[in-house]
């Protein structure tokens, strides 16, 4: 699963990076080094043409739901299956998204401790996980726009602590997961695939990033 990241870029370098344009200001946008679900998160979404960065809130919410707290149960979603699920099967087809991200943080689970590591590509650019976007109406009638991020099969460096991984989109796909016209899992499922391991890094860090109340620059350090 993926239930924790970071991104720590500028609202400039994410505009550039994939090339949308920002609905918030720079002074609206906090970089955070422990992104957690429910929180509004950056997404890159594509609309009337254009790529538009914005927020949603991390933790899907389909359009037929009675309960919000369902949200909290759907921060991912299989890619394997993700066809299938009433909850993602409509999005999928037509409400695709990018999260961006710097890093992403998972758990080492050994002699009954859970260490946090960091996971990052080894260039420390920013990549692209694979997400959808769902809008929800509240009792009040306000939309509420929330999203999950894609899981698959761990590649050969994160089989080493877990069996699952976000999916990574590789540049040259980034487009065709945001073109609203391609609807067919034919072509959607082959981009899901695992990001190449030896692209990829991970070290230890503190404990501290176990609770999404910090945030700071110092749970990025390495463990001593």
């Amino acid at each position: 699963m993926c239930g924790r990241y970071t991104l720590t870029a500028s609202v400039n370098e994410l505009e550039e990076r994939f090339h949308a344009k920002a609905s918030f200001s720079s002074s609206e946008y906090a970089k955070s080094y422990n992104v957690a679900p429910s929180q509004m998160v950056a997404a890159v979404i594509s609309a009337h043409g254009q790529y538009r960065l914005g927020f949603l809130k991390w933790g899907l919410i389909p359009s037929w739901a009675k309960d919000p707290k369902i949200g909290h149960k759907m921060i991912n979603a299989r890619s394997e299956t993700v066809f299938q699920k009433p909850g993602f099967r409509e999005a999928v087809k037509r409400r695709r998204c990018l999260i961006p991200a710097d890093s992403f943080f998972e758990w080492n689970r050994k002699d009954g401790t859970r260490e946090p590591m960091r996971i990052r590509l080894k260039n420390r650019g920013i990549f692209a996980m694979a997400g959808l976007w769902e809008k929800w109406m509240d009792q009040e009638g306000n939309p509420v726009f929330t999203c999950t991020i894609l899981t698959t099969k761990a590649n050969r460096m994160m089989a080493k602590i877990h069996d699952r991984m976000p999916v990574i989109l590789r540049r040259e796909d980034e487009e065709k997961w945001l073109d609203t016209s391609v609807t067919e899992a034919g072509r959607l499922l082959p981009l899901l695939s695992q990001y190449d391991a030896d692209l990829m890094e991970m070290y230890a860090v503190s404990e501290r990033v176990n609770s999404p109340k910090n945030n700071f620059p110092e749970l990025l350090l390495p463990k001593d």
